[in-house]
């Protein structure tokens, strides 16, 4: 597959930090680590990589911003275009020795999310996608899952963390769709969730209370792959309001009902 300017840009960028990853993740029983909050943890290696992929976008696109986990907002000279971009999704299963993580990268261009790539060194998967150019997995196109019927799809969400809030309203949520469904399943990782979906492993994906840069670049995964996402309340407000159901077009909506016990 030819990747465009932009992509190869964004591939790059992912592959130098993913290397810098993989290398820590062999070596995760001597990381140094500090609490950022409940079951929220910052490593080393979170922040050398954020270091990375900062430093390579700004060489290659110098004018444009940023909105990252740990530096926050970095305004750019460009006023259309922002990176946005997640060094590490899945940290807890990084310091754990669990291989499902990832760097995810997304290009905000207008408000609209434009491009996307999200890369898990641990098991070499580099998800790509571009406006209009479809979805691919290491070159390979992908689609999300046909399935039409709640009780064949098997469904991904987040658990919210010891200390935060709505843990209560997940649990009826999480009962509602186990009725409904072959099962659900909790991986730990935002970005590889909705690749997964993309990819059709998964059928579907809700959670709330998240950050955008956990959302942005499987945004776009989802879509180029033929699936449909809205926040929560049906609507496309997913990074300002931090929540999100994906899937493809039937299964998006029965899982949204579900969710809310309609």
């Amino acid at each position: 597959m030819a990747r465009s300017a932009l992509l190869n840009v964004m591939v790059n960028a992912a592959h130098k930090a993913g290397r810098r990853l993989a290398r820590d993740f062999g070596e995760v029983q001597n990381l140094q680590v500090s609490i950022k909050g409940p079951g929220d943890f910052v490593s080393a290696a979170d922040l050398m990589s954020e270091k990375i992929i900062f430093e390579e976008l700004s060489k290659a696109r110098p004018d444009t911003g940023f909105l990252m986990e740990e530096r926050g907002e970095v305004k750019g000279k460009d006023p259309q275009n922002r990176w946005i971009v997640d060094p590490l999704d899945g940290t807890t299963n990084f310091l754990h020795g669990i291989p499902v993580f990832g760097i995810s990268i997304a290009l905000e261009r207008e408000g609209e999310i434009v491009a996307g790539v999200v890369y898990n060194p641990a098991m070499d998967e580099l998800f790509t996608a571009e406006k209009g150019r479809g979805a691919f997995l290491n070159d390979r196109r992908i689609r999300v899952a046909a399935r039409k019927e709640m009780t064949d799809c098997v469904f991904c969400t987040g658990i919210p963390h010891l200390g935060r809030p709505a843990h209560d309203t997940f649990l009826e949520q999480q009962r509602r769709v186990m009725r409904n469904s072959s099962g659900v399943r909790r991986y730990g990782a935002v970005a590889i969730d909705l690749c997964w979906v993309a990819a059709g492993r998964f059928d579907g994906f809700w959670e709330e209370a998240l950050g955008a840069w956990d959302l942005a670049a499987g945004i776009i995964m989802v879509r180029e792959a033929g699936g449909f996402v809205s926040d929560m309340d049906d609507g496309q407000a997913m990074l300002e309001k931090g929540s999100i159901v994906a899937g493809n077009e039937i299964i998006r909506r029965k899982l949204l009902e579900t969710v809310h016990g309609e």
